[in-house]
């Protein structure tokens, strides 16, 4: 199934409005109410917090791992109800895989098996995992730690700058992407042709042999029938001879002996002879007289097949001579002679392309040196957007650093190409690029990487060189916030992207979060406290033990439970009073950044 986006407009009326956890590590039952604008999930340490990224990571069709079960239960089973009004992709997307919607919603649900099977669901239609996560993924970005890890890499850097790009870039990868896989095709097929001489002249002896046979013998379609038919006729003559004189004689004879048309004439004469007495009578009689000319001329169908009955030897021997020749063909190319003159036809049409080899290759050199042509072209022109958008998603990035405390960071974004020597006779993944000849792939020629200057007057350097791991939190969320403006995903979940985040950093890192959650959907796993006083929801994950087994559930805080959170949070204690002071002043800071407020409070 082909992976639908989702529409920037509809972000707002897009999102998770419930997710239901069951039996998944040490969460027995819970339900998380979702809503618009920023939730934040707390807890003590060990408490399942990250429970709820692998809830979701389940439920985007992700790798199920049975040690995730609860100990003790079956199956672990995880729900989530989506609300897309105006998704029509994604809605279609469902229906095409037999789901339901109802009421613009839809639910997505995944069991898995302490045995390690694995189950999912679409709108009520059981489907393949891989289909639940080509429904869903589109719907949830998830960001963790081992995502900082993955922006290390070239090629997710490569795809965050294209994402940020736009369409006009996504249309211009998608026409070289199209026309890289059409060259590697006719190069395996060059290569193919070129490298087969030896068999192709194999193959062209071996079916000029066979033509020869079949030419020589010069069957006719159906002929092998006919003269099976007429062999069996000949070998049989005089006993069909003898059969068809006795059928005669007893239709008609010569001799005065009774037979069948003098027996049918005396049958009609009685019945005539009473006619006037009976209609009946005379009915049947009409119709013995219709029998009588029947016979008359099935006497004589008879009589002349008997009289072409004749024994021919020397026709059965030209009969039997033939039908050899014709079984010497039918063992090598084909159960019947029509058969053979149809691998006759085909042959023929393939030692005609076996002995145009040569306009073949000079076809596939055209053809590949045509593509090769378009496909620099169109390599300089993707290199020029990515160049283009780079100076762009590098600013944007940067102005978002300053406002999560890094106000000396510059982010520069190098668009680069690998130039290689000419080569004699190109192939491969090389291509003759705005005079240079360049390393290229199905993405392109571009090499794409992130360069961090954190300070002023410092040299840029590749993040996975030059950053810590705080900083790395803080690119990574500044490029979601640039890119939240693409639209590309309705709802974005970050697991502890603020770790090595404290003090003035952390809160601007809360700041930026609330300020995506004014277009997305944002559901943030935190530990830290100025971070969460900027949720428009909080969740607090509790853990229980009876002193054998251990248990958490979710919790949705008021306000007045907010402060105590947040004080444990500060302070390691609920009920500090200067704990929950400081609690009070941060969300009072944060409300005006807030995406939706508690009704009755203004943004200030």
């Amino acid at each position: 199934m082909a992976r639908r986006s989702v529409d920037a407009a509809t972000v707002v009326t897009t999102m998770l409005e419930e997710l239901r956890i069951s039996s998944l590590g040490v969460i027995d039952s819970s339900t998380l109410e979702l809503g618009p604008g920023l939730t934040v999930i707390t807890g003590e340490t060990g408490a399942g917090k990250t429970m709820v990224v692998t809830a979701l990571g389940l439920l985007l069709g992700g790798r199920a791992d049975a040690g995730a079960v609860r100990s003790g239960t079956g199956h672990a089973r995880v729900e989530g109800v989506v609300s897309a009004a105006d998704l029509t992709g994604f809605r279609e997307a469902v229906e095409e895989s037999g789901g339901v919607v109802e009421d613009d919603r839809v639910v997505l649900a995944r069991n898995v098996a302490a045995q390690g099977r694995s189950r999912a669901w679409v709108g009520g239609a059981s489907v393949p995992v891989t289909t639940l996560a080509e429904i869903a993924e589109p719907l949830v970005a998830v960001h963790g730690q081992s995502d900082q890890h993955r922006l290390l890499k070239s090629g997710a850097q490569r795809a965050s700058l294209d994402r940020f790009a736009g369409a006009g870039l996504a249309r211009t990868a998608a026409d070289y992407a199209g026309l890289y896989a059409e060259l590697a095709a006719t190069e395996r097929t060059l290569a193919d042709v070129v490298g087969s001489a030896r068999e192709r002249a194999r193959e062209a002896d071996q079916l000029r042999f066979g033509l020869g046979e079949v030419e020589a013998v010069d069957p006719r379609p159906g002929e092998d029938l006919e003269l099976a038919a007429e062999e069996t006729r000949l070998g049989f003559a005089d006993t069909l001879r003898t059969a068809a004189e006795t059928a005669r004689e007893a239709l008609s004879s010569e001799d005065g002996a009774p037979d069948a048309m003098g027996t049918t004439s005396a049958a009609r004469q009685a019945l005539d002879g009473v006619r006037e007495h009976d209609a009946t009578a005379g009915e049947l009689a009409d119709r013995i007289a219709e029998l009588g000319h029947l016979l008359v001329d099935v006497a004589g169908d008879v009589a002349s097949y008997a009289s072409s009955l004749e024994t021919d030897p020397s026709r059965l021997a030209h009969v039997s001579e033939r039908r050899s020749a014709l079984t010497a063909l039918t063992r090598k190319y084909g159960e019947t002679i029509d058969e053979v003159l149809e691998w006759a036809e085909d042959g023929a049409k393939r030692l005609l392309d076996l002995e145009d080899a040569d306009g073949s290759i000079a076809e596939l050199e055209a053809r590949r040196d045509r593509l090769r042509a378009e496909l620099g072209a169109l390599a300089s022109k993707l290199s020029k957007q990515r160049t283009k958008a780079a100076v762009r998603l590098g600013r944007a990035v940067s102005d978002e650093l300053t406002s999560l405390a890094m106000p000396h960071a510059v982010v520069s974004i190098a668009v680069t190409q690998s130039e290689v020597a000419a080569p004699a006779v190109p192939s491969g993944p090389v291509l003759h690029v705005d005079g240079r000849w360049l390393r290229a792939t199905s993405s392109g020629v571009d090499e794409v990487e992130f360069l961090l200057a954190a300070n002023t007057g410092a040299d840029p350097r590749p993040l996975h060189k030059g950053a810590s791991g705080g900083e790395l939190s803080r690119v990574m969320l500044a490029l979601e916030v640039s890119l939240a403006e693409t639209g590309s995903v309705p709802t974005f979940v970050f697991d502890e992207v603020d770790a090595g985040v404290g003090g003035k950093a952390a809160i601007e890192v809360g700041r930026r979060l609330a300020a995506l959650a004014h277009s997305s959907q944002v559901l943030v796993v935190t530990h830290l406290p100025q971070v969460a006083a900027y949720a428009d929801r909080h969740v607090v994950v509790h853990k229980s033990s009876d002193g054998s087994i251990t248990t958490s559930g979710l919790v949705t805080l008021d306000e007045d439970d907010r402060e105590r959170e947040l004080s444990r949070m500060l302070a390691g204690v609920e009920d500090s009073d200067s704990a929950r002071a400081h609690a009070r002043e941060l969300l009072a800071a944060a409300a005006p950044d807030r995406a939706c407020l508690p009704e009755g409070q203004g943004r200030g």
